[in-house]
């Protein structure tokens, strides 16, 4: 088969496209013929060597994509059949015409979402819909700060939490980005490069949020500052670089809370992935949340699709075709 692979870490330049030996599959795994692949941050970070990897060169990236079943494992019957269509959020070598798929982490494709909406949205769809549901859980007239408003998992938090009622201020790095951002229902916008402190607080009449959404990492005090008492901050991201060090005391003082979110520690089970990723296309198909569409690539340009993806340029999914 073809893959997108590297042998040693760097820059796009490092990546490859050619034949691989076919995934060798297991009882409890079903093979899937790609067709969309979502191309994220991560990848970055892996292709580097700063972020947990699987396998051994040469290394195939990525972990979300859908596509079609060729094969299933003897321990798979009855799970899935030749022919249908499925999709993933958390798997290793997507980059590639083939990936073998453990049975537990299968999430079927209805019909009505197409491949590309799939690989646009499970990894990203899942990651706000547990951290407006899990981390906090986001109720009616609730104020909500988004950090980078206009990436992949802000605009689906925007999104969502319109949905539930709240209200949205976004946090973008250009004017560009924060049309975005106001595309997917944020209420207000603001630029970093901007005092956006002093104007959250304004547009909150001093009181604060109820909750913010921390991607950027090393904007995390600005975050609590901006933060109402008894409010939370949601910690999910470092893209910003290392957030300082929390003094327990000053959440005692003002009653405020810090946690932490990771998809993995949420998609423990097929149940949990079927109902989460159900829900996600119910909102889809409902018309309550939308998927910008992607920019696309082939999977042989996929050094060119890096080489975007870290411009930060991009306001949606990038995906990579097979």
């Amino acid at each position: 088969m073809k893959a997108l692979f590297f042998e040693r870490f760097g820059g796009p330049e490092v990546l490859q496209y050619g034949e691989v030996a076919d995934p060798i599959l297991q009882e409890d795994e079903i093979l899937v013929s790609m067709k969309a692949i979502g191309l994220n941050f991560a990848d970055v970070y892996r292709r580097k060597g700063n972020y947990h990897l699987a396998g051994k060169p040469p290394y195939i990236l990525g972990y979300e994509g859908a596509g079609v079943v060729t094969a299933v494992g003897r321990n798979a019957i009855g799970l899935a059949n030749i022919g249908d269509r499925v999709a993933f959020a958390d798997v290793p070598f997507a980059n590639a015409e083939l990936v073998a798929v453990p049975k537990d982490k299968l999430i079927p494709l209805p019909n009505e979402i197409s491949f590309e909406t799939a690989a646009s949205l499970l990894l990203q769809g899942l990651t706000a819909h547990y951290l407006t549901k899990d981390s906090y859980a986001v109720r009616l007239n609730d104020v909500a700060l988004v950090h980078a408003a206009a990436g992949g998992v802000g605009q689906l938090l925007v999104q969502i939490i319109k949905r539930y009622g709240g209200k949205v201020i976004g946090l973008t790095s250009s004017v560009q980005k924060a049309e975005a951002a106001k595309e997917a229902g944020a209420d207000v916008t603001f630029l970093y490069n901007e005092d956006w402190k002093q104007e959250v607080k304004r547009v909150t009449n001093g009181r604060g949020v109820d909750v913010v959404y921390e991607s950027v990492g090393s904007t995390l005090m600005d975050s609590f500052e901006v933060t109402r008492t008894c409010g939370t901050v949601v910690f999910y991201g470092m893209a910003g670089g290392d957030p300082a060090p929390i003094d327990p005391r000053m959440l005692m003082d003002t009653s405020k809370t810090l946690t932490g979110g990771d998809l993995w520690n949420v998609l423990t089970s097929y149940e949990e992935r079927r109902a989460r990723s159900s829900e996600l296309f119910r909102w889809i198909l409902e018309g309550s949340i939308t998927v910008k569409t992607p920019t696309v690539f082939s999977l042989q340009d996929g050094a060119r699709a890096h080489t975007y993806l870290e411009s930060r340029k991009s306001t949606g999914k990038i995906l990579l075709i097979p």
